[in-house]
């Protein structure tokens, strides 16, 4: 079954990607949730008017999220936390920390689009962050978590 995403979907593809799933994923969730529409022959002419229309658009996002990405891959963030024993802290730095960290340096980047590698992190160090911009606009970001 062809479908075309309203929404973007974890591993299944972004807003207005045309794809094809099983019939009952997409009749018995996708559509009635209005995550897809079925890909009808005028719906996909909508689809590719919609995309020609934004394409100039997308280009101009592209290149200012690549912009950013640059500025942040050369930067190391540091993030405070509070440290008992032995460089331990007390919880541990999520994401949200991370986009905090970012958003004061000027970016504004989702919580939802940082992926922190080697989840939890519960000691002082340096540690890298893959952070997603748009769609093909990935950057590793290095992060240090020091004391407060």
């Amino acid at each position: 079954m062809d479908i075309i995403l309203k929404k973007n979907v974890d591993g299944l593809g972004e807003v207005d990607d045309m794809v094809t799933v099983k019939a009952g994923y997409g009749r018995n969730y996708l559509i009635p949730t209005g995550t897809a529409i079925l890909a009808t022959t005028s719906a996909k002419k909508v689809r590719e008017e919609n995309l020609r229309q934004r394409s100039h658009k997308i280009e101009k996002m592209q290149e200012e999220a690549k912009a950013s990405a640059d500025k942040l891959a050369k930067m190391t963030i540091k993030i405070g936390a509070k440290v008992g024993e032995n460089g331990k802290i007390f919880g541990s730095v999520t994401n949200l920390q991370v986009a905090d960290a970012i958003k004061e340096l000027g970016h504004d980047v989702d919580r939802k689009n940082i992926t922190i590698v080697n989840e939890p992190i519960k000691q002082i160090g340096t540690y890298e962050a893959k952070v997603k911009f748009q769609k093909g606009v990935e950057t590793t970001l290095n992060f240090e978590v020091i004391e407060e």
